[in-house]
Protein backbone atom coordinates (compact mmCIF):
# COMPACT_ATOMS: atom_id res chain seq x y z
CA UNK A 1 0.00 0.00 0.00
CA UNK A 2 1.46 3.61 -1.15
CA UNK A 3 0.11 6.79 0.64
CA UNK A 4 0.52 10.05 -0.65
CA UNK A 5 0.86 13.36 1.40
CA UNK A 6 -1.70 16.01 1.82
CA UNK A 7 -0.12 19.09 0.63
CA UNK A 8 -0.21 21.76 3.19
CA UNK A 9 -1.22 19.29 5.61
CA UNK A 10 1.73 16.74 6.79
CA UNK A 11 -1.08 13.75 7.07
CA UNK A 12 -1.33 11.06 4.48
CA UNK A 13 -3.97 9.26 2.61
CA UNK A 14 -4.04 5.59 1.19
CA UNK A 15 -4.15 5.36 -2.48
CA UNK A 16 -5.74 2.15 -2.40
CA UNK A 17 -9.65 2.40 -2.61
CA UNK A 18 -11.79 1.83 0.65
CA UNK A 19 -13.95 -1.20 -0.42
CA UNK A 20 -17.58 -1.27 2.10
CA UNK A 21 -19.61 -4.74 1.94
CA UNK A 22 -22.99 -4.01 1.25
CA UNK A 23 -25.55 -4.77 4.13
CA UNK A 24 -26.85 -8.29 4.32
CA UNK A 25 -30.59 -7.83 4.61
CA UNK A 26 -32.91 -11.22 6.15
CA UNK A 27 -35.83 -10.58 5.83
CA UNK A 28 -38.13 -9.32 1.91
CA UNK A 29 -36.72 -7.37 -0.52
CA UNK A 30 -39.71 -5.25 -0.26
CA UNK A 31 -43.17 -5.36 1.43
CA UNK A 32 -46.45 -3.65 -0.20
CA UNK A 33 -49.30 -2.33 1.61
CA UNK A 34 -52.89 -3.67 0.98
CA UNK A 35 -53.79 -0.09 -0.50
CA UNK A 36 -50.70 -0.29 -2.99
CA UNK A 37 -51.62 -3.74 -3.86
CA UNK A 38 -54.89 -3.08 -4.87
CA UNK A 39 -53.85 -0.07 -6.89
CA UNK A 40 -51.03 -2.15 -8.57
CA UNK A 41 -53.17 -4.73 -9.16
CA UNK A 42 -56.04 -2.20 -10.47
CA UNK A 43 -53.32 -0.92 -12.93
CA UNK A 44 -52.20 -3.64 -14.09
CA UNK A 45 -55.51 -5.28 -15.22
CA UNK A 46 -56.34 -2.22 -16.84
CA UNK A 47 -53.25 -2.21 -19.27
CA UNK A 48 -54.35 -5.79 -20.18
CA UNK A 49 -51.05 -7.03 -18.67
CA UNK A 50 -52.98 -8.54 -15.00
CA UNK A 51 -49.88 -11.28 -15.31
CA UNK A 52 -46.90 -8.54 -15.58
CA UNK A 53 -44.60 -7.88 -13.00
CA UNK A 54 -44.23 -4.70 -10.87
CA UNK A 55 -40.40 -3.41 -11.78
CA UNK A 56 -39.01 -1.65 -8.62
CA UNK A 57 -35.58 0.15 -9.10
CA UNK A 58 -33.51 2.82 -7.99
CA UNK A 59 -31.41 5.42 -10.24
CA UNK A 60 -28.72 7.83 -9.64
CA UNK A 61 -30.40 11.44 -9.79
CA UNK A 62 -33.36 13.21 -8.25
CA UNK A 63 -32.86 16.46 -6.04
CA UNK A 64 -30.92 14.05 -2.94
CA UNK A 65 -28.94 11.62 -5.08
CA UNK A 66 -31.06 8.70 -6.05
CA UNK A 67 -34.13 8.35 -7.64
CA UNK A 68 -36.93 5.11 -7.58
CA UNK A 69 -38.82 4.57 -10.41
CA UNK A 70 -41.40 1.64 -10.91
CA UNK A 71 -42.65 0.26 -14.21
CA UNK A 72 -44.54 -2.73 -15.73
CA UNK A 73 -41.83 -5.35 -16.53
CA UNK A 74 -43.49 -8.17 -18.69
CA UNK A 75 -41.10 -10.67 -17.50
CA UNK A 76 -38.09 -11.33 -15.23
CA UNK A 77 -34.84 -10.39 -16.56
CA UNK A 78 -31.39 -12.32 -15.99
CA UNK A 79 -30.50 -11.55 -12.28
CA UNK A 80 -33.59 -9.95 -10.95
CA UNK A 81 -35.22 -11.13 -7.93
CA UNK A 82 -39.30 -12.05 -7.56
CA UNK A 83 -41.10 -11.08 -4.49
CA UNK A 84 -44.50 -12.63 -4.66
CA UNK A 85 -46.78 -10.36 -2.41
CA UNK A 86 -50.14 -10.13 -1.48
CA UNK A 87 -53.47 -10.09 -3.99
CA UNK A 88 -51.36 -11.85 -5.77
CA UNK A 89 -48.96 -8.90 -7.11
CA UNK A 90 -45.12 -9.44 -7.77
CA UNK A 91 -42.15 -7.11 -7.86
CA UNK A 92 -39.26 -7.95 -9.13
CA UNK A 93 -36.22 -6.03 -8.19
CA UNK A 94 -32.93 -6.15 -10.33
CA UNK A 95 -30.07 -6.75 -8.72
CA UNK A 96 -27.99 -3.19 -8.70
CA UNK A 97 -30.91 -1.86 -6.83
CA UNK A 98 -31.24 -4.88 -4.49
CA UNK A 99 -28.95 -3.11 -1.60
CA UNK A 100 -30.23 0.02 -1.67
CA UNK A 101 -34.09 -0.62 -1.24
CA UNK A 102 -33.90 -4.01 0.74
CA UNK A 103 -36.20 -3.97 3.60
CA UNK A 104 -38.77 -1.18 1.69
CA UNK A 105 -42.04 -0.71 2.10
CA UNK A 106 -44.48 0.03 -0.99
CA UNK A 107 -47.33 2.61 -0.33
CA UNK A 108 -49.88 4.06 -2.04
CA UNK A 109 -50.37 7.95 -0.88
CA UNK A 110 -54.04 10.00 -1.77
CA UNK A 111 -53.99 13.43 -0.23
CA UNK A 112 -54.88 16.65 -1.52
CA UNK A 113 -51.12 17.63 -2.42
CA UNK A 114 -50.25 14.39 -4.47
CA UNK A 115 -51.35 10.96 -5.09
CA UNK A 116 -49.03 7.78 -6.32
CA UNK A 117 -46.80 5.24 -5.25
CA UNK A 118 -44.46 5.96 -2.34
CA UNK A 119 -41.55 4.12 -1.15
CA UNK A 120 -40.48 4.00 2.96
CA UNK A 121 -37.00 2.98 2.75
CA UNK A 122 -35.17 2.15 6.11
CA UNK A 123 -31.66 2.80 3.76
CA UNK A 124 -32.36 6.37 3.30
CA UNK A 125 -30.29 8.53 5.05
CA UNK A 126 -32.26 11.52 3.72
CA UNK A 127 -34.97 12.40 1.23
CA UNK A 128 -36.37 15.18 -0.51
CA UNK A 129 -39.67 17.01 -0.29
CA UNK A 130 -41.08 15.33 -3.47
CA UNK A 131 -41.10 12.38 -2.14
CA UNK A 132 -39.44 9.89 -5.01
CA UNK A 133 -35.57 10.81 -4.51
CA UNK A 134 -33.50 10.03 -1.44
CA UNK A 135 -29.84 9.90 0.08
CA UNK A 136 -28.00 6.43 0.91
CA UNK A 137 -24.62 6.37 3.09
CA UNK A 138 -21.62 6.35 0.45
CA UNK A 139 -23.53 9.02 -1.40
CA UNK A 140 -24.01 8.63 -5.21
CA UNK A 141 -26.01 10.10 -7.86
CA UNK A 142 -26.05 13.31 -9.17
CA UNK A 143 -28.32 15.10 -7.18
CA UNK A 144 -30.79 17.54 -9.08
CA UNK A 145 -33.56 19.92 -8.42
CA UNK A 146 -37.04 18.30 -7.62
CA UNK A 147 -39.91 19.12 -10.23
Amino acid sequence: MTTTPLPGMGATISSQPVITEAPVYDGPIVTITDRAAVKAKGILESKGQGDSLLRVFVVGGGCSGYQYGMSIAPFVEDGDEVVELEDGVRVVVDQESKPMIAGAEIDYVEDLMKSGFTIYNPNATSSCACGSSFQAAGGGGTPRPCH
